[in-house]
């Protein structure tokens, strides 16, 4: 019977495959299924083609970006007007109108309208030549989409959206079903009139005596104008008394190891297949802690809030546990960390030795990270987690090079990233001040900054954080003075006060889930490579050359040996 189930199955999905091997593979952008992608690609050929279907007889777009905004974006935009089709490559400098490619590095290869629906479909190689172009790899991609309800291209308002897909790693999401969630709420809180107000609510979220996983995080915001960030922590075994109140007064529990995120511009996060965020069983009397960060520059008055977090669990246990590593750069009491005004670049660093976990966590497993959420504030501009091996660099763990506070999204790395005892990370953050006249500081506001990267990895171990801050006690008065002293400093001034911010000691704060820490002056920034550039490939030939059999046979096997692993 079972080998009969199995012969089916594979002619099922060999039928399915052979249907359109071209473009093999399907998502919509949208929640509405108004915005259909469908792809292939030929890793020999080195090209990838797409065919976009959008609710619409107007123009559409399409684009990838390095952070789900339009900033650094390679966008194409076409659609099928009176005067037939109509197709452009383009890239984006910020919130405007992209500016057309000099090198047009995509080919349209049809243009239709049916049903109220345009349909474009076009290829380009998978690496480009064209520096204005996205260079497509084996991580995850932010994808982005608009359209207008006319053939003239203008300001897409509300029809336009992001999602983030892995285009030649793929794997279909999985789907959050049935009622099996816990909602992580405050419950109608007083927003206060002033311009940043952090909530936290302690409080007990499940009743499991076996252990769960937690498959698939959904932010619940209701109020995307306050909401800045939030964050579910799990408490230590001392924390016994729910709390709901204002956070970082004294009075607030110590409760540090994150579970769960979410920040400005973020959707749903769903974990990979193999693993899981464990909620119950041992820990079934742990208390959570979530945090709301409110941004009220306007100092609105009587607003309440109900926002938080769906967590959607099953307790088919998978194969891993997950756990997140907070690292970076944080602001520590008495050491203030300042960056001046008017800078077009200045650059912050946070080191985490993990040398130190070994006092805290033993025996200390090698772990896996597979996705990372970086976190600055409004002057961010750049990120990156350098990786080291005996005082060498080795990787990065994720690079953003046109970082935008207004899309913080945890990405999946499309590779595991391995960590092992005695690896340093180094978190890099630039900034750029250059329309600020007053220094900005380090420290909870919106208009404060912070530098930090969430390591999404496992197998979990209790340790929460691993951040530093460099010691300014090294650094002169006179020093200070000269910077901020009121005067305007030079460019060289400015440029030795950030070399020796990253050259003196750092502190290093490791923690872990129970709140036992050890601090550590022996941090220090290691020199930080270049950010690799991806090898191009010329232009293929743009005539209709088929993706060939193999596709067809590649998909299929994959699909069928998932079914095969499903069934045995």
């Amino acid at each position: 019977m079972r080998s009969l189930l199995l012969v089916l199955i594979l002619i099922v999905v060999w039928t399915a495959g052979a249907s359109d091997p071209d473009l093999p593979f399907m998502e919509y952008l949208d929640q509405n299924r108004l915005v259909c992608l469908e792809w292939g690609f030929d890793s020999q050929k080195e090209y990838i083609m797409f065919r976009l279907t959008v609710n619409t007889t107007g123009w559409v777009g399409f684009g990838l970006s390095p952070n789900g905004g339009m900033a650094g974006a390679d966008i194409v935009m076409g659609g099928l007007g009176p005067s037939g089709s109509y197709f452009k490559d383009y890239h984006a400098t910020g919130l405007s109108m992209p500016l057309v490619d000099e090198q047009q590095s995509y080919t349209l290869l049809s243009a239709s309208e049916s049903d109220g629906q345009t349909i474009l479909t076009f290829k380009r190689t998978i690496q480009s030549c064209d520096d204005q172009d996205f260079h497509i790899t084996t991580a995850a991609i932010k994808l982005i989409y608009a359209y207008g309800t006319t053939d003239e291209i203008s300001y897409h308002s509300s029809r336009r959206g992001t999602r983030e897909v892995n285009l030649l790693n793929y794997m279909p999401r999985v789907a959050a079903t049935g009622d099996n969630f816990l909602r992580v709420t405050v419950d109608n809180i007083s927003v206060p009139e002033k311009e940043t107000y952090y909530h936290c609510k302690v409080m007990k979220i499940s009743n499991f005596k076996t252990k769960h996983h937690v498959y698939l995080i959904e932010p619940l915001i209701e109020h995307h104008d306050l909401i800045h960030h939030m964050l579910l922590y799990r408490c230590p075994p001392a924390v016994t008394l729910p709390l709901d109140e204002e956070c970082y007064t004294g009075a607030e529990e110590p409760c540090f190891e994150v579970v769960a995120s979410w920040a400005a511009g973020g959707g749903v996060y769903v974990l990979p297949n193999n693993a899981g965020i464990p909620f119950g069983g041992e820990d079934s009397e742990i208390l959570y802690r979530l945090e709301i960060h409110y941004n009220n520059p306007n100092n609105d008055k009587g607003r309440t809030d109900s926002s938080g977090l769906k967590l959607y669990y099953t307790d088919k246990l998978r194969e891993h546990d997950v756990a997140t590593l907070m690292t970076g750069l944080l602001h520590l009491p008495g050491m203030d960390y300042k960056i001046p005004p008017k800078v077009a670049q200045f650059h912050s660093y946070g080191v985490c030795n993990t040398s130190a976990f070994s006092q805290l966590v033993k025996p200390l497993p090698d772990l896996h990270v597979f996705a990372v959420l970086m976190h600055t504030h409004l002057a961010g501009r750049k990120v990156r987690v350098g990786h080291y091996r005996n005082q060498q660099q080795i990787d990065f763990l994720d690079v953003n090079e046109n970082y935008q506070y207004e899309y913080q999204q945890a990405v999946s790395l499309g590779a595991i990233k391995t960590i092992k005892p005695g690896d340093e990370i180094v978190v890099e953050c630039t900034y750029s001040t250059a329309t600020r006249s007053k220094v900005t500081k380090f420290g909870l506001g919106t208009y404060d900054e912070m530098c930090l990267a969430f390591l999404l990895y496992y197998p979990a171990v209790r340790i929460a954080t691993c951040i530093s801050h460099p010691n300014v006690h090294y650094i002169s008065p006179g020093t200070d003075s000269q910077i901020f002293g009121g005067t305007t400093p030079s460019q060289d001034e400015i440029a030795e006060y950030e070399r020796l911010l990253k050259t003196v000691p750092q502190f290093q704060v490791v923690s872990s889930s129970d709140y036992n820490h050890s601090v550590y002056e022996d941090g220090f920034v290691r020199e930080m490579m270049n950010t690799p550039t991806v090898d191009c490939r010329n232009n293929v030939d743009s005539g209709s050359s088929r993706l060939g059999v193999s596709w067809m046979l590649g998909t299929a096997g994959i699909t069928f040996s998932l079914l095969l692993v499903v069934i045995l």
